[in-house]
Parts: structure tokens; sequence; C-alpha cells
């Protein structure tokens, strides 16, 4: 691409930019118009949410918060005459109002950050415990631009009941061999379809899951039981019919399939039903007569093919095997990278010594306050006047492997509650020792009056599990953070952050995960080396591909960790549609269905951890702000860099507006210069000029950057 077709791709941008904001006004508008009709709805009196949420294709959530009146008896009941406070209902005076007694809190504050050592805490005297008024009313609905409340601990032996284990339920090694699958690799643009080293070219008569599995099994015996699809993206083929990619891709994976329905599990396969993502979907089928399973997956699971032929994609996945094998001899590659790394990672646990006995579950009480209060990667773009209108230049520098860095020290054992009150009793050097540690902290947080940089701590904002990073001098909020993004806005390079401790999770440090992701990490380092000693251009590739899969293994497995609520997705005639059930929130529909889905709670999943996932996901966002090369004696991150030069932050990268002096020696968590695109170069305001810019970035740097 020259400067003129640039100009003129940033001109198209724009004309869609104005269509999408365009467009986004008159949803605006339906949307206006929908709620006022429900609330117009309720005013009858036998108006029930139940059949109001499914046709206003909303949750019953959502139905009763824009009319209260409509709230079902037995949610009414509980929110006025609680037991005990409930998960989702904050503990502490939150910034949004909510008022509940308060709690015992201790001051910590931070020398200048030369010493790197926090300042003993000064214990601020707490008021005891105030009961409710009696027959005080419940709070009312937050409104549906607020920052969500995160939820607490309850007080007293409610909350101390919290930290234990699940009975009965505790990770340990497998006792059988994984079996692998009959796996083929098809592009259903080209028909281009691999199985083993054979290449075939099937005659699809469209790009239908009932066309597919037809022409595969047309070509091929019966055993083929997992399909990648490599490129084509068949289940967006009638995108442009539908207002969203999931409706889409629910519409694709429930269409009609002569001879198949959908697969209901077998054996230690656990996995049913379809998986309804708007990019990389899993569709689940099984044999009307007999007893033969397969399942449709992308491979965009694992990596970007970028193109690449089905040959060249499956020489990958040899080659990912092979690797794999030096360090698991029995190593199978499963349907995604997020279930390949939890197997590999139970054949890891070890059998003898402190832990021979497996890691045991926390209950499902601090599971669930994980699931609300530890969020993921740092996902945030800044805007102008924070940064300049037009940058000077736009340069990406993404940690390399960055997850494999903070994966050798973990969370275990039975955990430990810290309040406010033991947490100020506590000795400097016992506090420091804590920060340090393994723990999950309730604080408020104060921006130091004089603060001109990028924010340091999460905090809760409007939608379902949105973060944002107030950096407003004197500003206030309370939240959860991880250790160690505490501990850096105690000791960052620049002020001292006011952080006051309500509460806190605190564990014994382990190594759970260290021999797991130091295997993983060689396979990664061999992989990445042979793809730049190889000669062959396509093995080179292959290898290369191989090498992202390593990352995604990684990745994704510490993202399985975390056990989010199961969803169970289903469908209903839209003449039945009085049968959706009442708790269900609407993802899809069409003129014969409507696709839904509802929460299911937590799962018995012996390898359910959150707690490492949350420690190392803690420990990569504090790693953006700054880490120390200790070989080169240089710190790293947005706070090294100049105020007001930090475009954005993606997971593992940053966007700044000028280049830096940071080492990369092709070690996990290195920064590594990605991209570089040279300005003037208008600010981004929104996720997807942000990408255009990444890739526009990525395409003028030099190959010799090479890949992260």
């Amino acid at each position: 691409m020259d400067a003129q077709r640039y100009t003129a791709a940033l001109a198209e941008l724009r004309t869609v930019r104005d269509e999408i904001k365009k467009t986004r006004a008159a949803l605006a508008k339906l949307e206006a118009e929908r709620d006022r009709q429900i609330t117009q709805l309720a005013g009858y009196e036998k108006a029930k949410a139940e059949r109001i949420a499914p046709a206003a294709g909303l949750s019953l959530a959502h139905v009763v918060t824009l009319a209260p009146a409509l709230a079902p008896d037995r949610l009414t009941t509980a929110e006025t005459t609680p037991s005990h406070p409930e998960l989702d209902a904050p503990a502490t005076t939150a910034d949004d109002g909510t008022k509940t007694p308060p709690r015992p809190t201790a001051r910590t504050g931070a020398v200048a950050p030369a010493t790197a050592a926090t300042a003993p805490a000064q214990p601020v005297v707490a008021s005891p415990p105030v009961a409710p008024a009696e027959g005080a009313a419940s709070a009312k609905p937050a409104a549906p631009n607020a920052p969500r409340a995160l939820p607490s601990i309850p007080e007293g032996a409610a909350g101390n009941s919290w930290f234990t284990h699940t009975p009965n339920l505790l990770s340990t090694p497998p006792n059988f061999t994984q079996q692998a699958r009959s796996t083929v690799f098809l592009d259903t643009d080209t028909g281009v379809l691999v199985h083993r080293s054979q290449t075939y070219r099937l005659d699809l008569a469209d790009t239908s899951v009932s066309a597919i599995l037809t022409a595969v099994f047309k070509t091929l015996p019966e055993g083929t039981e997992r399909i990648y699809i490599t490129a084509g993206d068949p289940w967006h083929r009638d995108a442009d019919r539908y207002p969203y990619l999931r409706d889409a891709v629910a519409a694709w994976l429930n269409a009609p399939t002569p001879g198949w329905r959908t697969d209901t599990g077998r054996g230690r396969d656990r996995m049913a039903g379809h998986f309804v993502h708007a990019r990389n979907p899993v569709g689940r089928y099984q044999r009307d007569n007999g007893d033969h399973h397969v399942e449709i997956r992308s491979m965009g699971e694992w990596f970007d093919t970028g193109g690449d032929d089905p040959a060249t994609v499956r020489d990958a996945f040899v080659l990912l095997w092979q690797a794999l094998r030096r360090h698991w001899p029995n190593a199978v590659i499963m349907g995604s990278p997020s279930q390949t790394g939890r197997d590999l990672w139970t054949r890891t646990i070890p059998t003898r010594g402190q832990h021979a006995e497996g890691f045991p579950v926390l209950s499902e009480e601090l599971r669930g306050l994980l699931h609300a209060t530890a969020g993921q990667g740092r996902n945030e773009l800044i805007l102008p006047p924070r940064v300049p209108e037009q940058l000077p230049q736009l340069v990406e520098y993404d940690r390399t492997f960055a997850y494999a860095k903070h994966a050798w020290k973990s969370p275990v054992g039975t955990p430990r509650r810290i309040t406010a009150a033991t947490f100020a009793s506590w000795s400097e050097k016992e506090q420091t020792r804590a920060l340090y540690g393994c723990g999950h902290w309730q604080v408020r947080v104060t921006v130091p009056d004089a603060w001109n940089h990028v924010g340091i701590l999460p905090a809760p904002a409007p939608g379902e599990r949105a973060w944002h990073y107030p950096a407003t001098p004197n500003a206030t909020f309370t939240t959860w953070a991880g250790g160690p993004e505490i501990h850096t806005a105690l000791t960052n390079p620049l002020t001292p952050w006011k952080i006051e401790i309500l509460d806190g999770i605190l564990w014994d440090d382990g190594k759970p995960l260290d021999d797991w992701a130091k295997k993983l990490k060689e396979t990664w380092t061999n992989l990445s080396a042979q793809a730049h000693f190889q000669g062959d251009a396509q093995q080179a590739r292959a290898a290369h591909l191989a090498s992202r899969a390593v990352r995604a293994i990684l990745l994704y497995g510490i993202g399985s960790f975390a056990q989010r609520p199961r969803m169970v997705t289903g469908t209903t005639p839209r003449a039945l549609e009085r049968d959706i059930p009442p708790d269900a929130e609407i993802i899809g529909f069409d003129d014969k269905q409507i696709t839904w889905q509802k929460p299911t709670g937590f799962s018995r999943d012996p390898n359910a951890h959150p707690e490492w996932a949350a420690a190392i996901w803690s420990g990569a966002r504090a790693a953006l702000l700054t880490q120390r090369h200790r070989d080169d004696n240089i710190y790293a991150g947005a706070l090294h860099t100049e105020p007001g030069s930090v475009v954005a932050f993606r997971t593992d990268a940053l966007y700044l507006t000028r280049p830096q002096a940071w080492p990369h020696h092709h070690q996990p968590g290195d920064y590594l210069l990605k991209g570089h695109l040279t300005g003037p170069v208008a600010a981004p305001t929104t996720e997807a000029e942000l990408l255009a810019l990444r890739d526009t970035g990525r395409t003028a740097l030099t190959p010799s950057a090479g890949e992260a």
C-alpha cells in the first residue's frame, strides 16, 4: 500500500465510521422505544416479566430493572428480608452511594519510590458496625450506566465460612491415557481438505454444516472425529441477514442437518451441544442412527492462519505434537488450546511430596468472588485531550509470551481472611511480605493530587465485566486488586498512591504451575528457533504457527482455571415462546426459533482454580506499567514513558507516541517492537480505528522486527 492508497483507505474508513454513528443513533431510538413499551406494558395488572422478557429480547433481570413492579415475589422477598449479605451485595460504602455497614480500615502509605519499601501502616480509628434500621427499604436497581458495585465478603462468621475448600473436590493426576481423535483440515473457500498426508478437493454444494458433513464423509471414512476450518468462516455466510454475528453463527450451527443431531456427549468427554462464539464457534454433532460423533471447530482458536493452506496448518500440528511429546510422552492435542493446556497440566501434578494428594478447589463462594472481582488483561484506549489529537507516531510494543513470566508463583493452601484490623495490627515487615505474597485485596484507593500519568488500579465500570483505570487527581474508588498491582501503586516510579486495605484473601506461596509453564516455555523456545533456522519456507512457517499454538495453550490454559459460571444455550420455536426459561437471555432469533442462554452456576470442576488465573493476570497488568530487566538494569513499561505518550493498552501490548530503548532478549515478558507508524496520525477514538492503525503499523515495520 502506498501513501495515496493509504489516504484513500482512511477516507473510506471515516465514511464507515459516520455510518456506524448513524446506525447507533437509530439503534438508540429503537431501544428507547422498546423500553417505553416495556414500561407501558408493566402498567397492565396481569403483566409478567416472564412474558415480556422474551418478547423484548432481554433478560428477566433487565426487564425488572426497567419496571421494578414486575419483580417476581421471590425476588422481592429476597431483597426485603435478607438473612445475610449476598455475594453480589457490597459490604462497604461504595463510590456509587450504596450504603452498608462500615468495616474497620487501615491506611497504608508509601515512602519515596527509590527505597522501594512501604511505610508502616497507620491504623484508623474504626467505628463499630452500624446495624441497618428496621424496615429499611431495599436498594434501588442501579442505573443502566452506573458503575457496578463489586461484591464484598460478609462480616463475621458468614464471611469466615467462605475460607475453606469444596469437600471432596481436588485436582489430581489422571489415571487414564488421553485418546487422540482423527482430525482433518478444511478450507471452505477452496474446498481443499487434508487428512494425514493426503490432500483432497471437495465439491461443496454450499458452506452449510449439512454440506460440509456430507462432502467430508463422502470422501473419508466414518472415523473422522474433528474438522478444523482453516479458512472460509462458513458460520458467517449469512451474516448480512442478522444484526449480530452471534445470531448468524447460532443460525448456522442450528440449521437442519439431515442424518445428524446435536451431540449429547460420550464417555469421559463431557463436552456436548454447540458453543456459540462470534468468530470461533464449535459445532458438535452425532449420527441419528449410530454412535459416530464429530465436531467442527475454527483454527482461529489456535492461531491466525494468515491465508496458510491446510497442508501447512496440518504440518504445524504435527510439529506441535512432536515438540510436546519431548516433555509429555503421552501428550495429545485436544480440540482447543484450553483443553490441551489443562490436560497437560494435570499430568504435571506431583505424586510425591507436599501436594501429592492434589490441589483442593476453593469454596464456591470464593470462586464466585474471584470471578466477579478479578479482571483479565488490561484493554484501554486513551482519548484526547489526554493524548494529542494528532499523534507524532504510533509505536506498538508487545510483551513476548507474557504469561509464562508470571506462572512461577501461585496461591496454594487454605486461604486466610485478612481484615482491615488484622492488617493494621501487623508490622511494616509483615505488611510488605503480605503484599508481595499471593493475595487478593479489597481496597479504597485515592489517586495522588498531582498525578499526570495513566491509571494503575482497575475499577468497576458500567457493564457486566467492564473495567477502567481512574487517573484523575484525587479520584477515590473502591475495588479489588492483586498483590502485584497494589505493590505497584505503592512503589511506582512517580508518586505513591494512597491505599486503604478494607479486606483481603491471603494464600501461601506455591509453584503448582511452574513445571507446566517451564515445559511450555522450552517447547515454545525450540519451535521459535526452528522457525528461525529452518531452510524450507513451508516448514519454517509451520514451526512458527506451532510456536503460536504453544502460546495459546498457555494463555487459554490459564484462562480455563478461572472457571466461569456455566451457560446453557438452547432454542425454542417462536410458537412456543412461553416455554423459554424465565431466567434466560435472548441471544438470537429468526422467523422460526429463538436462541437463548441461561446461567447454571459453577460445576464441580476438579481443576477450577480461579486464584491461579487471578494472580497471573494481576502480575501481567502490573508488568505493563513497570518491570525491571535485571541483566540490563533497565525498567520498562508505561510508567517509564512521558505523560501523555500512552495511547492504548491491549492485553499484553502498549501503544505509544514514541519509540523506547527497552531491551528484547527473546525471553518471556520482554517488550518486542511490533509496529511503527510514522505521523502525524489522527488519534484513534474507537477500537476499530486502533486496530486499523495497528495493522498498518505492523505492515510498515521492517520484517526484521520478527514475531512475538
